[in-house]
């Protein structure tokens, strides 16, 4: 169980450390018009064609670039959700085999207790593994990471295409302008993001809850103040995929609770 709970704390640590990273990174990184011109693997094979679709949809919708975004933002949420159902799934099997094994766990923990010297904290650890191993069941892999660390490049590109697409800050959208800050953007994109955590929540006991507390509650608060200090097409993006992200994750918990319905009702 603690080498769960670190394992949970670790990704919690990773993700945050990815969201610092691109946005400290935004702060340095580079802000000139990106083209097909432009050197690095990264800006010419993904940055270049995200920033190209951008100004393409933006034509389709009569100069809209607001319009361009969202439309940008639904479709590679889109294209990311069967990496997002896959790792939905790998969490909620991770959930299952802890709570069918959580028993178990605690009687060899309780078995332990009181004897903390070296050797006796071996055999508990020798003991845990045999546990997983009977089980199947591996802490640190069944988190569901991989699908998740492929997501970031997309991501990233997409935000720095943002940043990198001069023609989005020349245009308004809604009551603001794209180009400058907006001061209830902000407040929105950490509302929606604060709404998500709780959604993706629902269903997960009040350990696991406790466990993923500090990335629920810290990432709304990153994004909402680094959003005070940019131009608005980025809490745009941000608010825009955390809504998807949340009709995303209600669909994968409808579809996931109909078809383990159906299997218990087959089983009877």
């Amino acid at each position: 169980m603690e080498k769960t709970s670190a394992s949970l704390r670790n990704v919690q640590l990773l993700l945050v450390f990815g969201l610092l990273l691109v946005i400290l990174g935004g702060c340095g990184a580079s802000t000139e018009p990106i083209n097909a011109e432009t050197t690095g693997v990264f800006n010419h094979y993904v940055v270049w064609p995200f920033s190209f679709s951008i100004k393409f949809f933006a034509g389709m919708f009569a100069g809209n670039y607001g319009l361009s975004l969202v439309f940008m933002t639904f479709l590679i949420r889109l294209a990311l959700m069967p990496l997002m159902m896959k790792q939905y799934k790998s969490q909620r099997t991770t959930r299952e085999k802890m709570a069918h094994i959580q028993p178990a766990m605690k009687e060899i923990q309780e078995k332990y207790k009181d004897r903390k010297n070296p050797e006796n904290q071996k055999k508990l650890q020798q003991e845990m593994m045999a546990l997983y191993r009977e089980h199947n069941f591996n802490p640190i892999t069944s988190m569901g990471c991989l699908p998740m660390l492929i997501q970031f490049p997309i991501m990233i590109g997409f935000y720095y295409a943002i940043m990198r697409t001069p023609e989005i800050a020349e245009h308004s959208f809604l009551w603001f302008n794209l180009g400058q800050t907006d001061m209830i953007l902000p407040f929105i994109a950490g509302g929606v993001y604060l709404i998500q955590f709780r959604v993706s929540m629902s269903g997960m006991d009040d350990q696991q809850q406790k466990q993923m507390a500090m990335l629920g509650y810290v990432t709304p608060i990153i994004m909402g103040v680094f959003s005070f200090n940019v131009a608005a097409a980025l809490p745009l993006y941000w608010s825009v995929s955390g809504l998807l992200l949340i009709f995303q994750t209600m669909f994968f918990k409808s579809v996931y609770r109909e078809k383990k319905q159906a299997v218990e009702t087959t089983t009877v």
